[in-house]
């Protein structure tokens, strides 16, 4: 077959074989409807019930965007409905926002903790002002009616009114200031009786959210990951900024990984008025540099349970292998010093001893003497790199000097390796 031919997969709902699925990729996403004065579902606010509600992070603010725009039942779960998501501020600075189109999602802005100052609430201006410029409305809580949040307001699409938080003789007063100061539509949450709805209803509020209308809905969002080994071969192919036909190829070798692309390039959250049903399309569409940041976000929700801390270690032990290689080898050497970093926390990352875990990947000899024997070019590159992780001064010495490489090029080539992954979640 040609690189140019189009390769068609199977529709969404043909059987994926059993032994593609893992149970550990089971993803728990609470659904809760926004409804009209007159009960018509507006949208949908997503709660990750796989974390607890005190245990959030941006990691898992991304992992649940991800899953809901990766869950091969994502229409069932949204359909074309306004999606809600709960935000850290961390996330709402995070890279894989720009994966999604923001027509039909609102993300749901926390206030800062009572500690906060004047000044670090109007810190936040800019990021939320640049994704207002992106297109994403914001829904702002009754916190942020306070004086200290001024600064948010004009920023707000929405303000969620919190029922269990005032007496209902405190309704009118606050509906009233929310509406002289904000130009954003007013939501009534918590909603637990008819006489509640009728209140707020009168007072001028147009959605509405509470038990009353549907206690939320929980989904077991199967989610099928490729392996580990396949997304870091997506993710050095457009490191190289390789051919279109070279990321095809491994697209059509690994049907987990087109399978998860596809329908995530197809969802609803990506805001395409056309179905794209071709590798070549599906990469064409997303571009390097947010198949980068797909890729990397998929190796970071690991369906085997791995923190994402772990991919992060990985993708620096790779690019800083990278980059110490560059000192002493050839070009094509470094592209493999990459792949010994990345792959020497495989066992971490897929909870089997690592020669299992490298069975199913044909890798280069000096590769694989690397990482299961110590032995070989890329030993001592990779022992060095532990060494920086570690703190482990005596074998960073030791294997410093024996590559020839100074202090100063080490730490530097450290500081750039961080850098560089840290870009894997953020601009």
């Amino acid at each position: 077959m040609s690189s140019t031919t189009e390769q068609n997969i199977p529709p969404a709902d043909t059987p994926v074989p059993q032994e593609d699925v893992d149970a550990s990729n089971m993803a728990v996403i609470a659904r809760q409807a926004i409804v009209d004065h007159n009960r018509a579902v507006y949208g949908y606010e997503l709660f990750d019930r796989s974390t607890a509600s005190d245990a959030h992070t941006a990691a898992s603010d991304a992992a649940l965007l991800f899953n809901a725009l990766s869950y091969a039942g994502t229409e069932a779960l949204v359909g074309k409905k306004t999606v809600f998501i709960n935000c850290t501020h961390e996330s709402l600075a995070g890279g894989h926002l720009e994966l999604i189109h923001p027509e039909k999602v609102v993300l749901e802005v926390p206030p800062l903790p009572d500690t906060a100052t004047q000044e670090e609430i109007d810190q936040r201006v800019p990021v939320l002002l640049a994704l207002c410029e992106r297109g994403f409305r914001l829904a702002l809580n009754q916190n942020a009616l306070r004086k200290p949040y001024a600064s948010w307001m004009p920023l707000a699409s929405f303000i969620k009114l919190d029922l269990q938080t005032f007496k209902p003789e405190l309704a009118g007063p606050l509906v009233k200031f929310a509406s002289q100061y904000a130009k954003a539509t007013l939501v009534a949450e918590k909603v637990e009786t008819a006489e509640q709805f009728q209140m707020m209803s009168d007072l001028g509020v147009k959605l509405f959210q509470g038990f009353w209308f549907a206690k939320p809905s929980l989904v077991k969002a199967t989610t099928i990951r490729p392996s580990q080994a396949t997304i870091i071969q997506l993710i050095n192919l457009v490191r190289k900024q390789a051919e279109t036909s070279e990321i095809e190829d491994l697209l059509k070798k690994d049907p987990t990984l087109s399978f998860n692309l596809l329908r995530f390039i197809n969802s609803s959250g990506f805001g395409l008025s056309c179905e794209v049903t071709s590798f070549r399309h599906a990469v064409m569409i997303l571009g390097l540099k947010k198949l980068f940041r797909w890729a990397a976000l998929l190796m970071t929700t690991s369906r085997d349970g791995a923190p994402p801390a772990v991919g992060q270690t990985a993708v620096v032990r790779g690019r800083l292998m990278e980059l110490l290689a560059a000192e002493l080898l050839p070009p094509e050497e470094c592209d493999n010093a990459f792949v010994v970093g990345v792959f020497s926390l495989l066992d971490t990352m897929l909870n089997v001893p690592l020669e299992k875990a490298l069975e199913s990947v044909a890798l280069p000899q000096p590769v694989t003497d690397a990482l299961l024997h110590g032995t070989g070019v890329f030993a001592p590159f990779l022992e060095l790199t532990k060494a920086c992780e570690s703190g482990d001064d005596a074998t960073f010495a030791r294997m410093a000097d024996e590559l020839h490489l100074s202090n100063r090029q080490v730490n530097w080539a450290h500081l750039q390796a961080l850098a560089w992954a840290e870009d894997l979640n953020g601009d």
